[in-house]
């Protein structure tokens, strides 16, 4: 007996809901009031792209420098496929987030062997490429293809929360997926990118997380949640687990004029960032804190040290981690050869290597030091 197949799931907009009206009023402020961004000078695909992966959890203030450099250096498909992937990171450095360049680099080299550099147009095929999630692929099809394909993240979510009145977490999956089958109703013939973008707009600019500009707000008379006076209620979103605590030992182990770096695993966490070498602990004591940074600079590097004195504390968050670093000038007393994802470098080097964040302070208070 065959397999029963899944019913196709299917969202209606309310009844109430004044769908050519709402477009034609959204357009309409977005025409008159859309940002001067980098990224829109034209609707070149790669263009498109770059940014689209940049202001994944990033901030567009933060993002627009970055881009402008980025496509300095790699203007084209091409060009960023076949640079060397230390000098992508370089230009990434930063922006954190880095599998984000890695995927990127990755999909352009897919892009340049098997689409000959062009950016594919077609959903099934965009989709396949590395780090080009739902969103991504419906911001580069409409906006450079003007393909009606939906571009949901979190503005939009919001938006579409307080415009419709649901309650749906917007945490999980299942109702990104509701609100995208829910924006494709919406999406007007003709003008996809700039629907999109004028959605992402709105909640960057008026639709904001704790207090919505309303009053300003130019889809306010379709505003479902703004009509029963929760607007500020809404979007319902489950919490995230809170980062995990990681204790750190970090060495600056003095050679002379050059530090201790070494490259971190090609996967998982900074993948291929260099870095000063450190070891995780919960020891509370100094010396013993101490004495496993320097059994890890043993087992691990062949080098002998000592601990001089401590340099500085950093702490750092990511999504799920926060690390708490302890940092301790050590001098080097003897070694052999060091393994080929480890070297001595000088301060000036180090400008050359990609870096993380809290990594990159570190080499800050030692160049105000000298």
């Amino acid at each position: 007996m065959a397999g029963k197949q899944k019913k196709a799931l299917t969202y209606t907009l309310p009844e109430e809901f004044h769908v050519f009206g709402f477009s034609r009023d959204l357009l309409a402020w977005y025409d008159g009031q859309k940002r001067d961004l980098p990224w829109r000078i034209n609707r070149d695909p790669y263009r498109i792209w770059v940014s689209e992966i940049m202001l994944q959890q990033t901030r567009v203030e933060t993002v627009k420098p970055y881009y402008q450099n980025f496509m300095e250096k790699f203007p084209t498909v091409e060009a960023l496929a076949d640079a060397p992937e230390e000098e992508v990171l370089k230009a990434w450095e930063g922006l954190g987030y880095y599998s984000r360049a890695r995927n990127l680099q990755s999909a352009a080299r897919e892009v340049k062997t098997r689409y000959g550099g062009v950016v594919p147009d077609k959903p099934d095929e965009i989709a396949t490429l590395k780090g080009i999630g739902p969103y991504t692929a419906g911001a580069i099809l409409s906006i450079a293809y003007e393909k009606p394909e939906p571009a949901v993240d979190g503005n939009v979510m919001r938006v579409f929360s307080r415009l419709l009145l649901m309650t749906d977490d917007i945490a999980k999956p299942a109702t990104r997926i509701k609100v995208e089958h829910l924006v494709r109703q919406v999406i007007p013939e003709g003008r996809a990118g700039d629907f999109n973008q004028a959605l992402m707009e709105l909640g960057a600019l008026v639709c904001v997380p704790r207090t919505p500009q309303c009053l300003t707000c130019p889809v306010f008379d379709y505003c479902l949640a703004r009509r029963e006076g929760v607007q500020e209620e809404l979007p319902v979103k489950g919490k995230a687990k809170p980062p995990r605590p990681v204790n750190l030992q970090v060495a600056v182990v003095r050679r002379g004029d050059r530090v201790l770096m070494n490259r971190r695993p090609e996967q998982g966490l900074l993948a291929g960032m260099w870095q000063f070498p450190m070891v995780e602990t919960d020891a509370d004591t100094p010396s013993v804190k101490q004495q496993t940074l320097l059994d890890g600079l043993s087992s691990r590097f062949g080098q002998d040290a000592e601990v001089l004195e401590p340099l500085m504390e950093v702490q750092h968050t990511f999504s799920h981690l926060h690390w708490n670093m302890e940092v301790w000038l050590c001098d080097w007393i003897d070694g052999g050869e060091l393994p080929s994802d480890a070297r001595f470098v000088t301060l000036e080097e180090i400008s050359s290597l990609a870096l993380p964040v809290a990594h990159q302070k570190i080499v800050e208070k030692l160049k105000s030091d000298r």
